[in-house]
């Protein structure tokens, strides 16, 4: 019996083009490979505040965790394999910038709502919850 070959991960690639490719390309090339959407907010041109955000986070190195509130930000190629914390409107959420992530926005990935998950009955929640045990 032959050993199954172990399946190699597949190279992620956005429109036919790798990560290293699109870092590369010169900005209207870039635009063409993104959705309408982040393609009309590049054209409009980045804020003072974005432009802030991504000189801080092409300047850092891998380690240094660069903090923003600047949830509408496009995750530009540049920004792989960057740490940039989010923050969510309670705590800034740590987040490590993937070949997958671009073109996204910081956002998307700080959710700022969380899920309530709601106990059992309690008192005062119905009239025949009132007699529960307490134990």
């Amino acid at each position: 019996m032959s050993r199954p070959e172990m399946r190699k991960k597949k190279e992620f690639k956005i429109r036919g083009k790798q990560v290293e490719e699109l870092m590369g390309i010169d900005p209207e090339e870039f635009l063409d490979i993104m959705p309408a959407r982040v393609r009309r907010t590049l054209r409009r041109g980045l804020t003072e505040g974005q432009m802030k955000l991504w000189q801080k986070v092409k300047k850092s190195d891998a380690n240094k965790i660069v903090r923003t509130h600047c949830r509408d930000m496009i995750i530009l190629p540049d920004f792989v394999g960057k740490r940039v914390a989010v923050h969510n409107g309670k705590e800034f959420v740590q987040l490590n910038i993937a070949p997958e992530m671009v073109g996204h926005y910081l956002g998307e990935f700080a959710i700022t709502r969380r899920f309530i998950k709601h106990g059992g009955p309690g008192v005062g929640a119905t009239r025949s919850s009132k007699f529960l045990p307490l134990k």
